[in-house]
């Protein structure tokens, strides 16, 4: 299919895909049900990226990225997204992936030489803190318990090389409980959000905080069990925070626009995990088709059974549907305009296609889609998560329908009602 991408576009999408197809899906195969890939071989993954002009490319080339516009890098995603080992090759993966972009946006100069350029090398990782147990913040955030609250350092810091606020004493003490931390239990360092106006509405009295996470008072409660991949490592964290105290130069961002980075944040992570799953959704259906094409059973080929061959039809249609939907949100944020809507409408939309998508692919493969020799059966518990991480579809709906009744009212279309 053409999308009218720009040539920058489809030059990248093109390096992406023929690395995928002659180094990381040939290591994936390698690994399936025999998982997760060594770091060493991630890392030498990594080097080949560099090497090919596509290694964290959504970045700015003077933190060490490729330096490329959004709605550029988004098919290269997609080729990213056919393997769950190609997000990671490629420096795109999540959470990182979503952190780096809230540092480089609104981080200061001293904030991204320390954390986001060595999270672009690789050499550390990260987890965005925000969901919290039961009573607290998770689908709806105003329900934000975790508070900061600001202090004076006991303790000069005269001779560090920290910006000056540290050196004048002010310090943020940092209270909560969070859980759900994809890589928590691993990270280098942490995005913390937390109230820190109590009397304020909580989309006004919120704010981010690095945090690292060997900082006293920081503690790995434990990993969550959970559903998810092989071939590669996944995790999520409980964490409580406990008199955690940081300097002033780790608010990240302006005090109390937490909410609003988050947005900043998310509506582009958003539509990254769109492309993603498409391309993950993308390959489950060429696994399904070769499958079929190759299965003889009552008397002919599997691809030649109508209801079957209609499934796919179907199931193309729509990731056709998500590719235009995500590209269409993607030029809305980078013209700067609203695109909370289009984007809600993407991540349903793209979350429930991909996961129907990959049952079908299971379905048309049988016994061979549930076993570990193919990727099917990663793919299908890896994107189960994606209706709920990112906002849950109740969510997105919710803010879909809200707009859609913003103008109902309008007694001229009910003219020539009926009334008794």
């Amino acid at each position: 299919m053409e999308y009218h991408d720009s040539e920058q576009a489809q030059e990248l999408a093109a390096e992406a895909r023929e690395f995928m197809n002659e180094r990381v899906i040939p290591t994936e195969r390698e690994y399936l049900g025999d998982g997760p890939v060594p770091e060493g071989v991630i890392a030498e993954l990594r080097d080949e990226a560099r090497e090919r002009g596509i290694y964290c490319p959504q970045i700015g080339a003077e933190h060490g990225g490729g330096g490329y516009d959004f709605d550029d890098v988004l098919p290269l995603f997609e080729e990213a997204g056919r393997s769950l080992l190609g997000a990671t090759a490629m420096r795109v993966d999540a959470p990182d992936e979503g952190n780096m972009h809230t540092i480089e946006l609104v981080g200061t100069e001293w904030q991204k030489e320390e954390y986001l350029e060595p999270l672009v090398a690789g050499d550390i990782s990260s987890g965005f803190s925000m969901t919290e147990p039961r009573s607290g913040a998770g689908s709806d955030p105003k329900m934000m318990q975790t508070r900061a609250e600001k202090d004076r350092a006991e303790q000069s810091s005269a001779g560090s090389a920290r910006p000056e606020a540290t050196q004048n004493g002010d310090e943020w003490v940092i209270d909560g409980h969070k859980w759900w931390t994809t890589q928590g239990d691993e990270a280098d360092f942490l995005i913390v959000m937390a109230r820190t106006d109590p009397d304020a509405h909580p989309y006004n009295g919120t704010s981010l905080f690095l945090v690292d996470a060997d900082n006293p008072g920081v503690e790995i409660v434990e990993p969550t069990p959970h559903l998810g991949p092989s071939v590669v490592h996944s995790s999520h964290a409980e964490i409580r925070y406990d008199n955690v105290r940081i300097p002033e130069e780790n608010l990240l961002g302006e005090l109390n626009e937490g909410f609003t980075h988050a947005q900043e944040r998310l509506s582009p992570a958003r539509l990254t995990h769109c492309m993603r799953y498409t391309g993950m959704a993308t390959r489950a259906l060429n696994v399904a088709k070769a499958y079929m094409h190759d299965r003889e059973a009552f008397d002919s080929k599997l691809s030649e059974k109508q209801s079957q061959r209609f499934d796919i039809a179907g199931m193309e249609t729509r990731l056709h549907a998500v590719r235009t939907m995500v590209r269409h949100a993607a030029r809305q944020i980078a013209s700067e305009r609203e695109a909370r809507i289009p984007v809600s409408m993407s991540k349903v939309f793209a979350a429930n296609t991909t996961q129907e998508a990959i049952d079908l692919a299971i379905q048309c493969t049988g016994g061979s889609g549930i076993s570990r020799h193919l990727p099917l059966a990663d793919f299908h518990e890896s994107v189960r998560a994606f209706r709920i991480v990112d906002g849950a579809d109740e969510v997105h709906k919710r803010v879909i329908a809200r707009h859609a009744f913003e103008d109902a009212e309008n007694p001229d279309e009910l003219e020539n009602l009926p009334t008794f």
